[in-house]
């Protein structure tokens, strides 16, 4: 199977960063694993326009979103991989999946979808609002839920180390069929 891991950390060698790279060696055993770190991608908000629902799905925005649209048009499962940034989302990440109201995505062939969030708080309800909208997502498009790894109380860089989230982040990997 291919699957396409969102990472919106924006901050290199960090505790988001590190939670990808244990997902990414279990599930490389049994699977192509691509990261797409969009950080590194020119990507603007959508505005809400509704052009890319005219012929051909085009976005008017000269950006790289239409990389990533061929990253996920051959994937079979999406991992959402983000800081939890005031209870959100990184503001990167939050700009692609808006982007996905693009009709596009009704060519992909993604059919499992999976959740690792890093955040520095320890809340009870600190994820509450990310696992809203990701279950809502899991709905619409029917899809399957692989799995989450959700980690609080990680602030300074490195520090997901003390924690067992970097197992429980390769073993979601290795359990991905």
């Amino acid at each position: 199977m291919k699957i396409v891991v969102l990472s919106g950390s924006p901050r290199k060698g960090g505790n988001t960063e590190m939670l990808v790279e244990a997902f990414v060696e279990g599930a490389s055993l049994k699977h192509t694993v691509e990261v797409v770190s969009v950080n590194d991608y020119d990507l603007r908000p959508c505005v809400g326009c509704d052009v890319c629902f005219g012929p051909g799905n085009r976005c008017p925005q000269k950006d790289d979103m239409a990389l990533v649209y061929e990253k996920l048009a051959g994937a079979e499962m999406l991992v959402i991989a983000s800081p939890v940034y005031f209870y959100g989302l990184s503001a990167q990440l939050k700009a692609v999946v808006d982007r996905l109201h693009n009709p596009i995505r009704n060519t992909f062939h993604i059919r499992k979808m999976a959740l690792l969030l890093v955040g520095a708080a320890t809340l009870p309800e600190l994820f509450d609002s990310i696992l809203t909208q990701y279950q809502l997502c899991l709905n619409f498009f029917r899809l399957e839920d692989a799995g989450k790894v959700l980690v609080k109380g990680v602030r300074e860089k490195g520090k997901i180390v003390d924690t067992g989230a970097l197992r429980e982040a390769y073993d979601l990997g290795c359990s991905i069929l």
